[in-house]
């Protein structure tokens, strides 16, 4: 095999699910080299130590555990991950907001390929990010979001966000230390992610962390004043959501 090729790992407790891997990175990705299977989380350990992996297929649910018991009992995490899994819908919240990598069973092919050529990319940028260790930390409770800003991926807190605001197709966020991040995706991706957790829609240019509001002030709409001295506007139809929130 030749000396830059992607040495992969496959994690799956199902031997159909290793063998797709197996075959359709075989048939469809070029440069790659499987260099062990294993089939639950103790082996999978075992392996990776062995065999120092540039890429790890992993699967979320085994019989023996989790894919992220698997990284949580690695003591180094120096390889790429890419997930797979059926639908659940509190791991895919996880993946995104780690900006983690996943494929959905089925595997589909072209995506199969689209996840390679994106580690192989990392690795020739040598971008180097906590993905990972965001992710092991967000499983159990979701403490941090994954920002992709001008300079990077940059990892926040999720309870340090102020507020986020609109500027067409980018995102605004003020934290808690007073610095600014602009972020390439829209507000409404970030209203989806943060639902359930305080955040509130204000208005179509506002999401708002309901933690730092200081006051209401009525109106037409009204607006708050959060603990940064900052003044939100309320449009009227988010009024009455707003205020059911604030009171609970």
């Amino acid at each position: 095999m030749a000396e830059n090729n992607l040495k992969i790992v496959i994690v799956d407790d199902e031997e159909s699910g290793r063998e797709t891997l197996r075959n359709f990175l075989t048939k469809y990705c070029n440069g790659v080299e499987i260099v062990a299977e294993a089939n639950g989380v103790a082996s999978g350990i075992g392996q990776i130590v062995l065999h120092k992996p540039d890429l790890v297929f992993l699967d979320v649910q085994m019989q023996d555990g989790t894919g992220f018991d698997l990284l949580s009992g690695l003591s180094e995490r120096k390889f790429q991950v890419v997930f797979v899994t059926s639908y659940d819908q509190y791991a895919l919240q996880a993946f995104r907001f780690s900006a983690a990598d996943y494929l959905l069973k089925p595997v589909d092919p072209d995506q199969l390929i689209e996840a390679v050529e994106k580690v192989r990319s990392n690795i020739e940028k040598k971008e180097i990010t906590s993905k990972l260790d965001v992710l092991v930390s967000n499983v159990n409770r979701l403490e941090k979001i994954a920002l992709p800003a001008m300079d990077g991926i940059r990892f926040v807190n999720i309870e340090d966000i102020v507020r986020c605001e609109s500027d067409d197709n980018y995102t605004m966020f003020f934290m808690k230390s007073g610095e600014s991040i602009v972020v390439s995706k829209t507000l409404k991706e970030y209203e989806l992610m943060l639902n359930g957790m305080r955040f509130c829609r204000v208005h179509k240019s506002y999401l708002v962390n309901l933690k730092y509001v200081s006051r209401y002030v009525p109106g037409d709409g009204g607006y708050l004043i959060l603990e940064d001295g900052s003044h939100v506007d309320v449009s009227r139809r988010k009024k009455e959501a707003l205020l059911e929130m604030l009171m609970k």
